[in-house]
């Protein structure tokens, strides 16, 4: 079996197409529903998921990714904005090889950076359609991917700040279960 890092830009187009049929699921009634992601609300997961998407692009445009969020309040539809900033991330990262990505101080290689925006991408994917109180498993090949990779980049140290502990979970559980359990989320 080859290692998912090797298809950094493959695996987020999967992320992304994923993630796309979440954001259908939106209605703005839904907009002040809370998510799976400890004292966000949906509106503010979107904007979150917005400023996300910016930095993967600016990483794959520029090699480098700033540090400050984006400012000001994102346009009127922010799923219409998400949409259309996910079908450009997804040519851009195909379109061009990154070799590597600085953030700070740090050199990452590109496909790092592709794997962990599609971890990202996809778990808030999930995010969205729990907050719309929809079942959307994570496809079992995306997710068995994604948890090898979230099981190196995400560290004791990153819990409980960015991620709260691992939910225990079955071994026998499904590949959605066992990676949103791995990243703080109940299944």
């Amino acid at each position: 079996m080859t290692s998912p890092l090797i298809g950094g830009a493959e695996l987020l187009e999967r992320a992304v197409g994923y993630t796309l049929g979440s954001l259908l699921l939106i209605k703005p009634e839904l907009l002040g529903r809370p998510t799976p992601c400890r004292a966000w609300h949906l509106k503010a997961l979107l904007r979150h998921m917005n400023d996300s998407l910016a930095a993967l692009h600016e990483a794959v445009d520029s090699g480098h990714v700033g540090l400050q969020a984006a400012t000001g309040d994102p346009a009127a539809d922010l799923v219409a904005e998400l949409k259309d900033r996910a079908c450009h991330l997804i040519g851009a990262w195909t379109a061009t090889q990154r070799s590597t990505v600085s953030i700070a101080d740090r050199q990452l290689t590109g496909a790092i950076v592709s794997c962990a925006g599609a971890v990202e991408i996809t778990m808030h994917g999930w995010d969205v359609a729990k907050a719309c109180g929809a079942e959307r498993p994570v496809p079992n090949g995306l997710a068995h991917d994604l948890l090898e990779l979230a099981e190196l980049f995400v560290t004791e140290h990153d819990r409980p700040g960015r991620f709260a502990a691992p939910v225990p979970i079955s071994k026998d559980a499904s590949p959605t279960d066992r990676l949103v359990a791995f990243l703080g989320r109940i299944p």
